[in-house]
């Protein structure tokens, strides 16, 4: 198999993507499509990206064949596929080039001087949308891979014309390390993925060389433990703190909640205030988030107007609560939680906003993960009014750990569990009230089960 180098997109136009529909592939094949490179793609699964992908004019195969490959000069898989993958064996059989979905885009990060790549356990996604949204009022028209998708940019991804790009960079099985950032951000390390780092001490020195792996500036989340530990011994670059408490670069003061879903607050830094800014989406956490994404903003380049100026205009991200309709006075919204930390939050955030009661629909993601914060998952959740759980998506995994909801459910009094999503639809109607809120939380597909309770088309 030939090998891999920065020569790859130079040399390669034509792109077929193993497991087109993720998420992590939307955003590059994005960017790609619109810088002239002819893409076609399968994946096991309908859904909304898919029909993105195909309404872009991009040939989409449901099902893994040989056949899909055509005359692609190079195969691009996600790490959800599997090494004998009929299209992987046929693109090694035919001597194709074959590059892993993090490594490409590690590839695609080097073609940009002015690379901002944002991590953190938490916020990492709503935080590389906040700074992409500033970067466009600024002018200076970034490409952007995001986890998630925005209203300002059409989707998860953008091709600009400039040499600045944002990436969110995601730690899982050190996918970050394939990044060449110049501004790195680093929000926050807390006890997640340990099912491959093993300890919190590997996690830490992972971020490390995360940092170690920056050209420029590195800013970090001083009030963070792990995160400070992280930084710690980096010599070539210069390091910017951001936090809530004043002995940071750059923190918030004079925060004004006007409801629970929009708030106003002081920009400040060692030299004093630098701007009042407006904030459209909920809770605490999202004004640090937005504090970050300023502060990252600065260092790439944008003037302070832009700062206020995009975050006005910052609505959400997809799958960050957001509200997907109302049905019998009742409000369903749908969430990307999957962490025992970041559930706390979304769940406060929700506590503040005027309903009645706030309902908890979690799907936990992986046997690992569950087993591993059983403890924490069962803390957090009862946050919220009324708790309702499906059965583990085990995701890339089996149950080697025996574990089930039902042991997540007898640590939670008066919650319930149900093993299918048309179950958790009925108890949810005949059960939840006028004024309700009800959640969905997970990173699998516990979203589809927000739109049965609205009756809204899901995609099989």
């Amino acid at each position: 198999m030939p090998a891999l180098s920065e020569d790859l997109l130079h040399s390669c136009r034509r792109l077929h993507f193993v497991g087109i529909g993720g998420s992590g592939m939307f955003p590059i094949v994005q960017i790609l499509h619109a810088q002239g490179y002819q893409i076609s793609g399968s994946d096991n699964n309908p859904g909304d990206t898919i029909d993105q992908e195909r309404a872009m004019g991009i040939p989409v195969s449901i099902g893994h064949d040989p056949s899909n490959l055509t005359d692609a000069q190079a195969v691009v898989y996600s790490a959800a596929i599997m090494p004998d993958n009929v299209e992987l064996v046929e693109a090694r059989r035919r001597n194709l080039p074959v590059i892993e979905r993090s490594e490409l885009l590690g590839l695609l990060s080097r073609r940009y001087s002015n690379c901002v790549c944002i991590a953190g356990t938490h916020g990492k996604t709503t935080t590389t949308a906040m700074t992409t949204q500033i970067l466009l009022a600024a002018g200076l028209d970034p490409s952007a891979v995001i986890g998630g998708k925005i209203n300002a940019i059409g989707g998860s991804g953008r091709a600009g014309s400039s040499d600045t790009m944002t990436v969110e960079a995601c730690e899982f099985v050190d996918t970050f390390l394939h990044l060449s950032p110049d501004i790195s951000v680093i929000l926050n390390i807390d006890d997640d993925h340990l099912d491959y780092f093993k300890t919190m001490d590997r996690l830490i020195a992972s971020f490390h060389r995360f940092a170690e792996n920056t050209s420029r500036t590195v800013l970090y989340n001083g009030d963070d433990p792990n995160t400070c530990r992280a930084v710690e011994g980096l010599t070539k670059q210069k390091r910017i703190s951001f936090g809530f408490s004043s002995h940071n670069d750059y923190y918030p003061d004079d925060i004004v909640w006007k409801d629970g879903a929009h708030c106003a607050f002081s920009l400040c830094s060692h030299n004093g205030r630098l701007l009042s800014l407006s904030l459209c989406v909920p809770g605490r956490h999202n004004i640090l988030n937005a504090v970050a994404a300023c502060a990252a903003s600065l260092e790439a380049g944008a003037p302070l107007r832009a700062l206020a100026e995009g975050l006005s205009a910052f609505t959400g991200v997809h799958r960050r609560f957001e509200v997907l309709g109302r049905i019998n006075g009742i409000t369903v919204a749908d969430d990307y939680a999957h962490h025992p930390t970041e559930i706390a939050a979304t769940l406060r955030a929700a506590k503040e906003l005027d309903f009645r009661k706030v309902w908890a629909v979690f799907q936990p993601f992986t046997f690992s993960r569950t087993a591993l914060l059983l403890d924490e998952f069962a803390q957090a959740l009862p946050i919220a009014d009324r708790v309702v759980m499906s059965a583990i998506m085990g995701g890339r995994e089996h149950n080697t750990y025996g574990i089930s909801t039902a042991d997540l459910a007898a640590k939670i009094p008066g919650s319930v569990w149900f093993e299918t999503f048309a179950e958790i639809r009925d108890y949810i109607l005949s059960h939840a009230e006028p004024g309700d809120l009800v959640i969905t939380l997970g990173c699998g597909d516990v979203y589809k089960c927000a739109k049965m309770i609205l009756g809204l088309p899901v995609p099989v």
